[in-house]
Parts: C-alpha cells; sequence; structure tokens
C-alpha cells in the first residue's frame, strides 16, 4: 500500500486478469500545490521550478532492476551523494507481458518507486517510450507485437502499431502518471517522449507529433516534455518534435561548450541538458567488462555543471536484468547482453557506492548542496559455501509433460507465444542421409543443440555466425534442436527480432517438413514449479538411476537442484552471489525467483547476484537448467557456491578482430 496520498482501486482492461491498477487520488490543492510548477525560462536560459531558477543533477536507476526493498537504500545513496532527481524508464513489455494483461505489482510498483523517490527529496524525469532500448529485450516493447502483425512497423505511424501504443498510453499509463505529474503534488517534472528517435532510420514525424499529442492530451499543456538524441546534427533533426524540448547525450571528453554546441541548432534558446551521460558503458558476452575512468568522467560533470547544464548520468546504479529481460545488440553481427547491468556505475550492482560515487560526491558539492546526514554503507554479503546439487531430470523428459504443437513448418517463439526461454523443436528424417550430412538452420535466432535421438550434434549460433553442422543419422530417427532465446535486438532497426527457427530447416539440401514445438515453460514460474514436481515425483517412483536422468552425457540440457541453508542465528539473509565452478550455460532460480542467465565460460559476468530481498532464513531452493555441461559425474563435484564478492569482469575468450574490442 502507499505510505501516503488517498487510493482507490480500478480494474482497467482485461477484465478477469485478476491484476489491479492503483491510482493516486489528486491530493487537496493547498497554497503550495498551486504555486507548483516546472518551466522553462527561454530568455535566460534556465528552468524554472515553482517561478525560481533551477538546474537538476539526475541518475537513472530503473526500478525494474532492483528489488523493491532496495529501492529506498539505492535513492536514498543517490541523494546523498548531491543529485536532485532520478530517472527511470517505464517498459512497457514488463507491464503489459500479454495483450490485455497487466502487472503494476512488486518489482513494477511503478508508482510506489515514485513515491519513494519523492519521500527521499527526488523529483522524477519519466521516460515512459514506448521504445526504451535500455539493454533490454526488444528495447521494453511487448514480444506480442510481432504475433499481433508479424510485419508490424515498430516507431511508425502503422496502424496496427499504433493501436496498441494508444492503448497503452491513452488507457493504461498516462493516467495512472498524471496523479504524479509535480503540478498536482508529485514528483514528476519531465517526461520524454520516445526515446533517441533520431538514431532510428525511419524518421516518421507523424509517428512522433502523433505521441506528443497523446502525451499532450493525457497529460496537459503544463507539462514539460523533452527529447534525447544523440549530439550531431542528423539525429537531433530527425529526432525532433515541434513543441518538444530537445536535449542531447553524450558521454566525457571534449569541451562542454563543442559537446553542447549541436544543440544550438534546434534549440536556439534554453537550458543546456545532457539526458544520458555515461560513466562507463554496456557489457556483452564473451567481451571484457567496459570501465570508465574515474578522473575523466569527474572532470567532465564539473566542465557541465560549470557551464550550468542540467545532466542525467546514465547509470547511476544499473542493477540486474533478472530474469530474461536482458537484451543483446546488433551492429555488423550478434551480440546479447549479460544478466547483470552494472555497467561500472557510481552504485554497484549490488548497490555499492565505488571510488566513482565519491568522485561524483566532489563535484555535485560544488553545484548543490549535500542533504545532511551520512551516506549509506554497502549492505551486508555473506558467504553461504558450497550447494550440493542434484539432477532432477532431463529437458527431453520435460518434453512429454508439456503441451506440443504440430505443424507443417518451424513456427517461431511469437507465433508459439512463448515470450522467451527455450522451445524444442522435432522432427523424422524422412529419408537416407550421407554420412555425415549437412544440416542447415539459416538464421536462426539465437542458439541450437543439435540432437540425433539422444547423441549430441553441435550447436547453431546466431552470435557466432555459425548456421550448419554436420550429423549422423538414419532414416526414421529423430532430429531434435533445442532452440535458446538469448535476448531480442534492443537497438536500431533490427529490434523487429522474431526468435526460434524462423526459415526453414535443410537437411543435405531438402527441406524437413512435419515438425513438433514443445515450448518449456520458463517464464511461467507456477507452470514449472509444477513441471519439476511431477518429474521428481515420477523419477522417485521409477527410482530412475541418475545417469539416466541426463540430458546429454556431458550433464546438459537437464535441471538440477540443491538447498540454500541460511543460518537461523543471521537477523536476516544477506547480500551473496552464485559462483558456477564447471557449470557451462544456463538459467538460474532462488525461491521461484529467476536470476537470470549464466555463461560463466565466456564471461565477463562469472557470479550472478543473489538479492538477499528474494532469501530467508532456513532452506531456500535453488534451480538450475544448465544447458551444456555439470560438473556432476560424482556426487561429490555437483555443486555451486555462494560467495560475498562479486565478479563481473571475469576472463573472456581471445577473438581476432573484435567488432566491439
Amino acid at each position: 500500500m502507499m505510505k501516503f496520498g488517498l487510493l482507490f482501486f480500478v480494474m482497467v482492461g482485461a477484465i478477469g486478469t485478476g491484476m489491479s491498477i492503483r491510482i493516486p487520488e489528486k491530493r487537496s490543492a493547498s497554497l503550495s500545490d498551486n504555486a507548483r510548477s516546472f518551466a522553462i525560462d527561454y530568455a535566460n536560459d534556465q528552468f524554472l521550478k515553482d517561478g525560481q531558477p533551477f538546474r537538476y543533477i539526475s541518475g537513472s536507476i530503473h526500478y525494474f532492476r532492483t528489488l523493491p526493498s532496495e529501492w529506498r537504500d539505492r535513492l536514498r545513496k543517490l541523494r546523498m551523494a548531491g543529485f536532485n532527481a532520478v530517472e527511470t524508464y517505464v517498459e512497457w513489455s514488463s507491464h503489459e507481458p500479454e495483450p490485455g494483461v497487466y502487472d503494476f505489482s512488486g518489482i513494477l510498483d511503478l508508482q510506489k518507486f515514485l513515491e519513494i523517490a519523492q519521500e527521499e527529496d527526488l523529483l522524477v524525469i519519466l521516460r515512459p517510450g514506448p521504445f526504451i532500448d535500455a539493454e533490454r529485450d526488444m528495447g521494453g516493447f511487448p514480444y506480442w507485437l510481432l504475433r499481433k502483425n508479424k510485419n508490424m512497423q515498430l516507431r511508425t505511424s502503422d496502424k496496427t502499431y499504433l493501436e496498441a501504443v494508444d492503448h497503452w498510453f491513452g488507457d493504461i499509463l498516462l493516467p495512472l502518471v498524471k496523479p504524479l505529474l509535480y503540478e498536482n503534488g508529485g514528483p514528476i517534472i519531465m517526461v520524454q517522449v520516445e526515446n533517441e528517435y533520431g538514431s532510428y532510420p525511419a524518421c516518421d514525424h507523424t509517428y512522433t507529433e502523433h505521441l506528443r499529442d497523446i502525451f499532450r492530451k493525457i497529460l496537459g499543456d503544463s507539462i514539460l516534455l523533452f527529447t534525447t538524441d544523440g549530439n550531431r546534427a542528423s539525429a537531433l533533426t530527425c529526432g525532433k518534435i515541434p513543441g518538444v524540448y530537445a536535449t542531447v547525450d553524450f558521454g566525457a571528453g571534449g569541451s562542454a561548450a563543442d559537446r553542447f554546441a549541436p544543440m544550438r541548432e534546434v534549440e536556439p534558446r534554453g537550458p543546456f541538458v545532457n539526458s544520458e551521460y555515461y560513466p562507463s558503458w554496456l557489457d556483452y558476452w564473451g567481451d571484457p567488462h567496459n570501465t570508465g575512468d574515474v578522473t575523466e568522467i569527474a572532470q567532465s560533470l564539473d566542465d557541465q555543471l560549470a557551464y550550468n547544464a542540467s545532466v542525467n548520468m546514465y547509470v547511476f546504479h544499473g542493477g540486474t536484468s533478472f530474469g530474461f529481460g536482458a537484451g543483446s545488440d546488433f551492429d555488423t553481427s550478434f551480440h546479447p547482453c549479460p544478466t547483470s547491468y552494472d555497467y561500472d556505475a557510481p552504485l554497484s550492482e549490488a548497490g555499492d557506492p565505488s571510488e566513482k560515487y565519491w568522485a561524483l560526491r566532489n563535484i555535485t558539492q560544488k553545484y548543490l548542496p549535500l542533504p545532511e546526514g551520512d551516506v549509506p554503507p554497502p549492505s551486508p554479503k555473506y558467504g553461504y559455501g558450497k550447494v550440493s546439487m542434484e539432477v532432477i531430470g532431463s529437458v527431453f523428459q520435460m518434453k512429454p509433460l508439456l503441451e506440443a504443437v504440430n505443424t507443417t513448418w518451424p513456427l517461431t517463439f511469437e507465433e508459439l507465444f512463448v515470450s522467451n526461454g527455450l522451445v524444442v523443436y522435432q522432427t523424422v528424417i524422412p529419408f537416407r542421409i550421407d554420412d555425415p550430412a549437412t544440416l542447415v538452420i539459416d538464421e536462426i535466432h539465437d542458439r541450437g543443440y543439435v540432437f540425433v535421438e539422444d547423441r549430441y550434434s553441435g550447436v547453431v549460433s546466431r552470435e557466432r555466425q555459425m548456421y550448419e553442422i554436420p550429423i549422423q543419422g538414419l532414416q526414421g530417427q529423430t532430429l531434435s534442436i533445442v532452440v535458446e532465446s538469448q535476448g531480442r535486438i534492443c537497438y536500431g532497426p533490427r529490434t523487429h527480432d522474431f526468435k526460434g527457427i524462423t526459415t526453414n530447416v535443410t537437411l543435405s539440401g531438402f527441406e524437413l517438413q512435419n515438425w513438433m514445438m514443445v515450448p518449456l515453460p520458463l517464464t511461467n514460474i507456477s507452470r514449472l514449479s509444477a513441471t519439476l514436481s511431477k518429474m521428481e515425483r515420477i523419477h522417485q517412483y521409477e527410482n530412475t538411476p541418475e545417469s539416466q536422468l541426463r540430458g546429454t552425457p556431458m550433464g546438459g540440457m537437464s535441471f538440477y537442484k540443491g538447498i540454500i541453508e541460511i543460518p537461523e542465528s543471521l537477523d536476516h539473509p544477506q547480500d551473496t552471489f552464485l559462483k558456477l565452478d564447471g557449470w557451462g550455460k544456463g538459467i538460474a532460480w532462488v525461491n521461484d525467483f529467476c536470476l537470470g542467465r549464466y555463461w560463466p565460460e565466456v564471461g565477463p559476468q562469472v557470479k550472478l547476484y543473489v538479492p538477499r530481498g528474494i532469501l530467508q532464513n532456513g532452506a531456500n531452493t535453488l534451480i538450475l537448467l544448465e544447458q551444456e555441461i555439470a560438473p556432476c559425474h560424482l556426487p561429490e563435484t555437483c555443486f555451486v557456491s555462494l560467495e560475498d564478492k562479486p565478479l563481473v569482469d571475469g576472463p573472456t575468450p581471445t577473438r581476432k578482430n573484435s567488432t566491439l574490442q
């Protein structure tokens, strides 16, 4: 429940979903509320807050990347660093995972996050998209848009796209946001329209002006709307929307005068604003962890603030892309992002102040007064030690317990109503083949594990641009391809990113038909838990030897279970980090909460962050879906460990001529 303000409950959208959205009533106006305003003073190139000159120093914190139990801690640390505002995205895909099904609870309780920000004396800059990028799956778009119309032109005035956007904004999100605007007694001073649209090739001004009009219709004429684009002429020209204030983004280096100069081409008067000032950069699986030079970043911030600019640091605290939230990028090839969104930010993934935090605090206090009080300390960490794991069954043993779909040609994840995870594709080899024969799966999205009967044949990989492998098999044998989504592309013209087998499969040059597809219920924790429990009961009844439970001789394509014991003597559980020495690639859950994907062999992230908010004193259940290899040939080697230190900058493969190094 909200800690202040009156509430009422309403059902929005699809009746019967069980989801309620809480909308705060507008508080009774007082003299101070009547004077609340936030605007631009163009004559003096500044913001005005309640009629007085104002500038903000803001930091990005994404509510959906931090547990609600930690929101206040992260926001207070932001405020104690001398920042007076927080910026956050709104992720459409999380709030509407399927059409007409809405979720604003738990880690998605946007209202609660904004209220805590206000309680911590922070203003809010809201970036509701609909596209956010943020290294999130499909840039924050719900995957079902691709099912609604496979040819939908995202981020344009495409009719089917606008229908979905208009409903989301006009009927759901913006009415919820309106009572939280600054003029209505809330913390929101600015709202962004779209996101870095000038870097998108469509350059559809009809679309961006349509968005502007929706915002104005629902939020009113007083709210300050803005855009964000790279500080170059082409991006600003395309991204600029009439009646919406244009801002820029850039990292450290160069003089503030030079970096802000392109902004003056589209906004001759008004305050200078850097809406994304980068403390470092994002990571990709298999490439070294990015870090930013502390001295350079602090000096560049000082230069911008001395230029009387308002600055938002992207990100101040990155947090974690729990579950299947992490997206991917595509420049000349496909690059999936890790679970950690540490970003070498001033606050670490676990919320600990870094050297960068203190350096930036020394700068901000030159321009804004620091709040009284001490900076909250780092959260306590605990190494709970080894956790023994036991195999409970394979993907192929789970498959008969799940619903299958049979079609002539393979279907994509979207056509199968699967947002993310893994799908098992199977067909029968219909003819005699060469020994070996070439199996070709063009444009696999994204990683496919190939089996003939129960024999593992190899992997095809979009990331490594490997789309064919030799296989051996006989007529009548079963060919299985377990396909993993590694996150939809989050930026650029390729966000229209279908998953699974997206083209026909050929064997010895012949197209294979008559496919059976079985989605694993990895994103539905209640179905997953029920299926795992059923599988455990079956195997206990059959007394199946452990060697027969594993999907591959190396222990891959199997589920493993362990119990994390947290001493009752501790006042409460503490943050910890899951280390998976000897394990290959997979997904981890603790107490039915999906921590995300792990892939320690390619790095740079080696350990998964396990926040204290999902733990309890006593027994905690750990589930792993290991896709490739497990150290479990002997019971005494089948374990993971929980340690008190993170590792997001581990070793990565040596790659010649990497496009990102």
